[in-house]
């Protein structure tokens, strides 16, 4: 099915990917050899400056599934979900203002560390258990389902980029701790932005400019921004994107472990906002990228889609299709676009298994074990090394399972909504007892996840996800195997022109419209419910006579905003005083003189006659 194969220089690049992430492992295991401590392994010393650590957050969340799936969603949605950079925003701002301050001020390590100091230690646990779980299934699928789709079309050794890129993941995070999954962050960043602009640049030329692509995207549908339905079962419009997408981001960089832990490492609070924001301008470039990257896959396959045609199995193996389509003739270059998607996976799993090991010590051996500094050290590592095992184990056991994987992708987003409601409960509702988060989180998990596996059970009708169109009129299927799907020759099959295949469950129940609800909409449901349900069980369990330490809750003097307001109204008052010339006159001049009477003529009313 490959256009070409895999050259040697193709391997070398992404070998070379491979030793350099590995190469940074072994310089900060002996830099900081001298060293040997928890806090220095988990949160490197909390003396990170804002941009590598911007950059690792960036990082971080941008794995290969973003590098293959979401060009590919716009090659089969449309371009809207460009509105994520709107739900970036948001997220951003929530973050910095309302969790940022909370976790940097108590110094904590552990995200769920707030949760025993704010409730118990049972809420404790089960963010802890929740969390693990969701993190262990998706790195796993972050490594298998990139691989396979390379091996489709690359040919690409499925099981030696597996193990391959898990042994390096797994060797500099244990060796190097947070210090080396940082600075391999900023590495495989530059390498992802590298590989989508090396696709993006032989697309252009290819179809002889960028306003060409616009065109063609213009004409097959998929430039379609402005789409301002309000109906919650709509897959993607501005308001399901901007709306689902702030809840999904919000609790990702608010609450997940991964992202928490790089901003609270950075050596000052400015630092930790300012890593933020840089990492805003990082995710706008990405999500750029990506959603060119889809329109140029529809401009140069408008005529005879590869999908459709039975030529992939899989929407996510067109970018690499498109690689060694319009790069296959460049030796290298498809090695760095297969480097790039790696180095999303590289990026991705390395956080997590910083961040399990951080919970699992933090949370499930400190409070039970008194252990010197030196053997907590050491148990880092080794926990390291263990999620490390456990993830390669996982990615073998997704190749097993198949698709019902996929619905494990969408899962691991469910399970942040409600955890967000936990902590959001914690931050901002004063009067929220431990039986009310326990309540409230537990009933948010359980309507998410029934709604998002009823959704895979009973996906939404094609009017709701609303497929654009793909062809293929323009294919010649009697083409030799070195054929290329740019070429203009004359079709020799009958024309066709089909949207994409959904299933549709015949046998749909009452509630499959409720199951129909978008995708994005599974965190804002989980959130909301677990706010909900937590609020109203507080209130019957005596919250309001509740005393909450003012550490643990969100103050004014907390936020930016406030410091924002205060210097703003500052000015202004310095500005009054300057021109206010009455003010401060007995002060400044004196008493005046008993015998003048100071007053102002008020010429208009005065009774003089003229």
């Amino acid at each position: 099915m490959a256009v070409t194969s895999f050259a040697l220089a193709d391997y070398v690049v992404f070998a070379l990917m491979l030793v350099v992430s590995a190469a940074v492992g072994i310089y900060y295991a002996w830099v900081d050899r001298s060293r040997r401590n928890p806090g220095n392994f988990l949160t490197g010393g909390r003396k990170l400056t804002a941009l590598p650590v911007s950059l690792s957050l960036t990082a971080s969340f941008m794995s290969a599934i973003t590098v293959l799936s979401f060009p590919a969603e716009v090659y089969q949605y449309g371009a809207n979900i460009g509105f994520y950079g709107l739900s970036y925003l948001m997220a951003m701002l929530i973050t910095s203002e309302v969790f940022l301050p909370i976790f940097y001020k108590l110094e904590i390590t552990s995200t769920f560390e707030y949760l025993e100091l704010r409730f118990n230690r049972a809420t404790r646990l089960l963010g802890t258990l929740l969390f693990i779980v969701q993190t262990i299934l998706y790195s796993g699928i972050v490594i298998y389902v990139p691989a396979l789709a390379l091996n489709q079309v690359t040919g690409m050794n499925l099981w030696g980029a597996v193990i391959s890129t898990g042994v390096v993941c797994t060797f500099y995070c244990t060796l190097g701790g947070l210090k080396a999954v940082v600075w391999t962050d900023v590495f495989q960043l530059g390498v992802m932005i590298a590989g989508f602009l090396s696709v993006i640049i032989a697309s252009v030329i290819l179809q002889g400019g960028v306003i060409n692509i616009f065109s063609d995207s213009q004409h097959g549908g998929r430039i379609n921004f402005w789409d301002f339905d309000t109906n919650p079962l709509r897959r993607h419009t501005f308001w399901t994107v901007a709306i689902g997408g702030t809840f999904l981001w919000t609790s990702i960089y608010g609450t997940n472990q991964s992202q928490v832990q790089r901003y609270i490492s950075c050596k000052s609070i400015a630092h930790a906002r300012l890593s933020l924001f840089i990492n805003l301008l990082g995710l706008w470039l990405i999500l750029l990228c990506a959603v060119f990257a889809g329109m140029c896959l529809y401009s140069i396959y408008k005529s005879c889609d590869p999908w459709t045609s039975g030529l992939l199995s899989a929407l996510d193996q067109l970018m690499p299709y498109l690689v060694m389509d319009v790069l296959g003739d460049y030796p290298g270059l498809p090695g760095l676009f297969v480097a790039a998607a790696f180095s999303g996976s590289l990026s991705t799993v390395s956080s997590s298994i910083n961040a399990l090991a951080a919970v699992t010590v933090e949370d499930l051996i400190k409070p039970y074990a008194s252990m010197s500094e030196r053997q907590l050290a050491w148990i880092s590592k080794g926990t390291s090394l263990l999620y490390g095992v456990l993830c390669i184990g996982m990615a073998g056991l997704a190749s097993l399972l198949g698709p019902i994987f996929q619905a494990v992708i969408s899962i691991f987003g469910v399970i942040g909504g409600p955890l967000l409601g936990l902590f959001t409960l914690g931050i901002l509702c004063p009067f929220a007892t431990s039986k009310g988060a326990l309540s409230g989180v537990v009933l948010g998990l359980a309507v998410s996840l029934w709604v998002a596996i009823g959704a895979q059970i009973y996906p939404p009708p094609p009017e709701m996800s609303r497929p654009l169109s793909l062809t293929t009129e323009g294919c010649n299927f009697t083409m030799t195997d070195s054929f290329s799907w740019t070429s203009t020759h004359v079709p020799t099959l009958q024309n066709s022109t089909t949207t994409a295949p959904v299933p549709i469950n015949s046998n749909r129940p009452a509630l499959a419209d409720w199951y129909s609800v978008s995708y994005l909409y599974f965190s804002p449901i989980g959130t909301i419910i677990t706010i909900s349900v937590g609020l109203i069980v507080s209130v019957l369990t005596g919250g309001r006579e509740l005393n909450v330490e003012s550490r643990l809750r969100l103050t004014k003097e907390d936020t930016s905003l406030y410091y924002l307001f205060k210097f703003i109204k500052d000015r202004a008052m310095r500005r009054k005083r300057k021109l206010d010339l009455k003010k401060d006159r007995k002060k400044t001049f004196g008493n005046p003189n008993p015998a003048f009477c100071d007053v102002e003529l008020d010429l208009p009313q005065s009774s003089v006659s003229t």
